[in-house]
């Protein structure tokens, strides 16, 4: 038989497209490896300007 091995999962480089990031996070105690999402905002807020009056 084999020598037992330390299971880690690889390094994963981020992730990036138009308005999305994803990041790899470190394990937790159960060894489960999540990721993190990013948005970014693909809408402008304008300042509300008041209508004029007629």
């Amino acid at each position: 038989m084999s020598a037992p091995t330390d299971k880690k999962k690889p390094e994963v480089p981020d992730g990036k497209s138009q308005f999305l990031t994803t990041r790899q996070l470190p394990p937790n105690e159960k060894g489960y490896v999540g990721y993190e999402t990013i948005w970014e905002p693909f809408q402008k807020e304008a300042e509300y300007q008041t209508p004029k009056r007629p």
